[in-house]
């Protein structure tokens, strides 16, 4: 069995420049698609090991809102917030077992970037969308991408 990555980018934000780019929170609607990534996952069976997040507000409360249907706490990773690379994921998962599920909650372009170079996959990663990975330690393929619309009907 080979460890599987689910990543998660932040929910919608308010805008650039209304507050300093580590503390722009998340709009209802951010919050909204948190809640609809947690209760899909959820619905999904997905009980992850873990969850690492960027310590950006809007990262942070993401994962927390959509960590509280999984029953997974919530682990601020200061990688995760900025040039967040294949190193930096390994460096992550280095932990677990291969069964493992692990949630990441981040940024673009940072999170379509790490689906590219671990994957060849150019994906269009939506705020509020999730990918998925299957992570075998050096190889890796997208096993799913879901959209917020996707997650939102999920959740129900």
């Amino acid at each position: 069995m080979a460890l599987q990555v689910w990543l998660l980018r932040h929910g919608e934000a308010v805008p650039h420049g209304s507050r300093p780019d580590f503390q722009r929170e998340l709009t209802d609607r951010g919050a909204e698609q948190a809640r609809a990534a947690g209760a899909a996952l959820a619905r999904l069976g997905l009980r992850p090991s873990a969850c690492y997040a960027s310590p950006k507000v809007r990262a942070r409360d993401t994962a927390r809102l959509a960590c509280e249907p999984l029953g997974v706490a919530v682990v601020e990773a200061d990688p995760v917030a900025g040039a967040f690379g294949a190193d930096a994921l390994r460096d992550l998962l280095a932990p677990h077992d291969d069964d493992d599920r692990v949630l990441v909650v981040g940024h673009e372009p940072d999170l379509s970037q790490l689906v590219h170079d671990l994957t060849g996959a150019r994906v269009d990663f939506k705020k509020g969308g999730i990918a998925a990975l299957r992570y075998d330690r050096g190889r890796s393929e997208l096993i799913s991408l879901l959209r917020p619309v996707d997650l939102a009907a999920m959740a129900g």
